[in-house]
């Protein structure tokens, strides 16, 4: 009768839980805090983007006190540095323009983290306004200038870097020149 015991079973079954609720509970802590931060308010009724971070919380039954910690530290006080958005600009497989914009309370590690990222899937990560030429700014964000198509293997390669660039937890939006 090893390997049947209902406590383990029951264990395993909430660790798991546990673990998906906390990095929900990351994620939705740090969308409060730099809504707090942008808005440069901690009240909900006076910045809506932070009012829609907080109702998106309760939704998911995120702790009271969680939730004001994370406006706490979005407005400068309490655990944890203020967070700041960073471009990051490179080239990916093919030479893929890449702009990446990410949102992190310590830059250095952010850097670190999206230049891996890069070398990891044959790019490189560029100095500011290296991208930035063929990229402009609309009403949604950013967009190509100049698509290029790719396609076989290489279609692939650059999929993988956006989906690891994507995957990873501080960064907000990534805008590249590919037409895949």
């Amino acid at each position: 009768m090893s390997g049947h015991s209902k406590w383990a079973k029951i264990k395993r079954a909430k660790g798991k839980e546990d673990q998906r609720r906390g990095a929900e509970f990351s994620k939705l802590a740090r969308g409060i805090s730099i809504a707090a931060a942008r808005g440069k308010s901690g009240d909900p009724a006076m910045n809506p983007i932070l009012r829609l971070a907080v109702e998106k919380a309760r939704a998911a039954n995120m702790p009271k006190a969680n939730i004001e910690r994370a406006i706490e530290r979005g407005l400068g006080g309490g655990e944890g540095g203020v967070f700041e958005t960073v471009t990051y600009e490179g080239y990916g497989p093919s030479g893929v323009a890449v702009m990446v914009t990410a949102s992190s309370d310590n830059r250095q590690r952010t850097t670190a983290s999206i230049k891996n990222i890069f070398e990891r899937n044959e790019g490189t990560l560029g100095g500011p306004g290296s991208a930035a030429f063929l990229f402009e700014r609309t009403d949604g964000g950013m967009k190509a200038k100049i698509p290029i198509t790719f396609m076989g293997e290489e279609a692939t390669k650059i999929r993988n870097l956006l989906q690891n660039l994507e995957d990873n937890e501080d960064v907000d939006e990534v805008v590249h020149n590919a037409a895949l």
